[in-house]
């Protein structure tokens, strides 16, 4: 059943570049009012501002650290100030980097985890209660294939989206029945920012097939739209066959498979 999105105000996290722009502008442009929250001030206002003349939509930006632990509850009384009633939560916000974990500073690896699987349980336990009452509203968690896989060099980071697969799956079958729609959208290698952010060493990432945001974007919209959507959804058919194709291997097998898919060494030198 297609959503009506003109009848949606939805809080998104990570909203100022990438994919979650991209959720942004095609939330906005099926006129659904927007909470945009994100860390960097000046390009969550200018985005808010793009899309209120672009589309007329209403939008509100939030400024926010998602790694502070009162930040859902500071989220839920701003937007009660402003009158806003969330019928729509999509996390998308994460942190993450890409060297080995010994060595790695615990205080950066701490905040990883308190934006990509602390930030996402505290928004929902702050905003999904409105929606099970009111009988209908949606959460969009966004994870990554690395919630089925060992990520070498990024181990914090693939098990923040580990919690993220689980926790979702389970929501979904607690919230069966209430008119509320929960699920995980799973990208693979995406050109984003964020990826660019982590360093010279994570091109290895993007050296094969790379998805668009906007293809993330319409892969989770459109599961949205479908009829009874299930508790997960991965973006594009190779990174599907691929995640189906390691359940066929031993756990040890994958992660040594996963090595040599994460060593920077595996590229041409430059």
């Amino acid at each position: 059943m297609t959503t009506d999105y003109r009848a949606q105000t939805v809080l998104l996290t990570g909203a100022s570049s990438g994919i979650g722009a991209a959720f942004a502008r095609a939330l906005a442009a099926r006129g659904a009012d927007l909470v945009l929250v994100a860390r960097r001030a000046d390009r969550l206002t200018s985005l808010a501002e793009e899309l209120r003349r672009s589309t007329g939509v209403r939008v509100e930006a939030l400024p926010a650290d998602l790694s502070r632990p009162d930040v859902a509850d500071a989220l839920r009384q701003a937007v009660a100030q402003r009158g806003i009633q969330v019928t729509g939560l999509i996390n998308n916000a994460a942190s993450g980097s890409f060297a080995p974990f010994a060595g790695s500073d615990p205080g950066t690896l701490s905040a990883e985890i308190a934006v990509g699987a602390l930030a996402p349980m505290r928004l929902t336990a702050a905003f999904l209660p409105a929606m099970v009452h009111a009988g209908h509203g949606f959460v969009v968690n966004v994870a990554s294939v690395s919630a089925f896989l060992p990520s070498p060099r990024m181990a914090v980071y693939g098990a923040t989206k580990a919690f993220t697969l689980s926790f979702t799956e389970s929501l979904w079958t607690e919230l069966r029945g209430t008119g509320v729609t929960v699920f995980a959208v799973c990208p693979g290698a995406t050109a984003t920012e964020f990826t660019r952010d982590l360093g010279p060493d994570a091109a290895v990432l993007t050296a094969g097939r790379v998805r668009r945001p906007d293809d993330v974007v319409n892969t989770a919209l459109n599961h949205l739209d479908s009829r009874g959507p299930g508790p997960v959804v991965i973006d594009g058919r190779s990174d599907r066959f691929g995640v189906l194709a390691t359940r066929l291997l031993s756990r040890r097998r994958t992660a040594l498979m996963m090595t040599r898919v994460f060593d920077p060494g595996r590229l041409p030198a430059r």
